[in-house]
């Protein structure tokens, strides 16, 4: 009697039947999107080069498992958070690479960036900034997220690499993302629940078995299986952080500068994946509005100061969350079982590490797929929708970031509009925007 009570009470918190889904499903959800990101853990550690690994894996997991779980149960929406990919590359990069900032003075500069976020967010000009998006460049962002994921999941395999294809496309890393692929395919088209994480499973299986005949495929695939269980968590980074200390390394307007060039990709990033996986979905609505969108905006803003704290760089929404609403996942206790997962790994992250990339690589291609469905709803005969949309869809898996597809989609929509003397039917948060894009595109520093 006490479980079903405890099911009563998350299937009204999570309003799980309404949205048409089940206990077992979103469950299921979780763990599908846990596994499609869990790479985090291990490259995190490679992009923060010079900080203790261990101790990157460690607060990497702590920061994903804390915001996750809030992102669940106050978001209450099927999106994981994780170190932003970019975000990340921006502060080991610039921040610490060309700007020579000490790794603390770096993690304060993310804690600014945060504080930010989440003033802007409580004033609701966040939110205001994504009611103004035109719904054809949200229909824009939705596909061109979708094509970034799918590349993704193509470098993940290896079948693309550096923009063509693979050196060894007869080797063990294509054996096991074509397994991966035809099984996600297969069980898809037969409405097997649970498709993406079956289709992952199935391919780590054949990746640790493909491991043990070397000889014949040589290595690449790294699904062994682990020596040790169990790891003893690092939290020597935890709280060690300089907020205010890039302004004793740079001048305040360059270090000014530096905090707003970090927000402009962090916020510009969650709004195009939150935009993504909505729609994916089926949350937003047909006049491109999403409920509760101000809980999820000030989870997410709070995880860049959260990032910061931790030593594990700016937490945000993972597009890979789409994964697991692929697989079902329709409220936020898909959330809390993926960030459940996170903590666990904080003590088992070597079982983490026996999925390959290569077997979570056709759950993103495959979700790519179905994020293309939206590209028929943009009305590509008119060229003030048709271009700016064109670049957003380009750019973000050709560059790499999804703030650069929406930047070079909104300044292409000013111009075309002004051009065509439509200049008073766009909302002038698009014009402020667009001028800050502009002048950080040509100052190179959005990551």
């Amino acid at each position: 009697m006490a479980s079903t009570g405890l099911d009563t009470k998350l299937d009204r918190y999570f309003r799980i039947s309404e949205r048409g889904s089940s206990i077992r499903t979103e469950v299921l959800a979780g763990l599908t999107t846990f596994l499609a990101m869990a790479y985090i853990l291990f490259l995190n550690p490679v992009i923060l080069v010079g900080l203790p690994p261990a101790a990157v894996l460690t607060v990497t997991a702590l920061a994903a498992g804390v915001m996750t779980i809030a992102m669940g149960f106050y978001g209450r929406v099927p999106i994981a958070m994780a170190a932003g990919l970019g975000l990340n590359t921006f502060v080991a990069v610039t921040l610490v690479g060309a700007y020579h900032l000490s790794w603390p003075a770096a993690m304060g500069v993310v804690v600014l960036e945060g504080i930010v976020i989440t003033l802007l967010v409580l004033t609701g000009l966040r939110e205001a900034m994504l009611h103004a998006i035109p719904n054809d460049l949200k229909r824009a962002m939705a596909v061109g997220i979708g094509l970034f994921v799918a590349f993704i999941g193509l470098q993940g395999a290896g079948i693309v690499s550096g923009g063509v294809l693979g050196s060894n496309l007869l080797g063990s890393r294509t054996l096991v993302f074509g397994v991966g692929l035809m099984a996600t395919i297969i069980l898809l088209a037969r409405k097997v629940r649970g498709a993406f994480l079956l289709g992952i499973l199935a391919a780590t299986v054949v990746a640790v078995i493909a491991n043990q005949f070397t000889h014949v495929w040589g290595r690449g695939v790294t699904a062994d299986l682990p020596e040790r269980v169990f790891a003893t968590p690092d939290f020597s980074l935890v709280g060690d952080v300089d907020i205010l200390g890039v302004f004793d390394v740079v001048p305040f307007v360059t270090a000014i500068g530096l905090i707003v060039a970090l927000m402009l990709a962090d916020f510009f990033d969650t709004l195009g994946t939150v935009v993504g996986v909505t729609s994916l979905s089926g949350d937003m609505s047909d006049d491109g509005k999403l409920p509760g969108i101000r809980r999820v905006l000030l989870v997410d803003s709070l995880g860049a100061v959260f990032g910061g704290l931790t030593s594990s760089s700016s937490n945000t929404t993972f597009i890979e969350s789409a994964a697991g609403v692929s697989d079902g996942g329709r409220t936020g206790l898909a959330s809390i079982v993926t960030g459940a997962l996170f903590l666990v790994a904080l003590f088992l992250s070597p079982l983490a590490a026996v999925v390959p990339p290569e077997a979570t690589a056709p759950a993103l291609v495959v979700v790519g797929f179905l994020m293309m469905r939206f590209v028929v709803d943009i009305d590509w005969r008119d060229p003030s929708v048709g271009v700016p949309a064109l670049l957003t869809v380009l750019l973000m898996p050709l560059t790499g970031s999804i703030a650069n597809g929406i930047g070079a989609g909104f300044i292409a929509y000013v111009v075309v509009a002004v051009v065509r003397g439509r200049a008073f039917k766009v909302h002038w948060l698009l014009y402020v925007v667009s001028l800050v894009f502009a002048w950080y595109f040509a100052r190179g520093l959005i990551a």
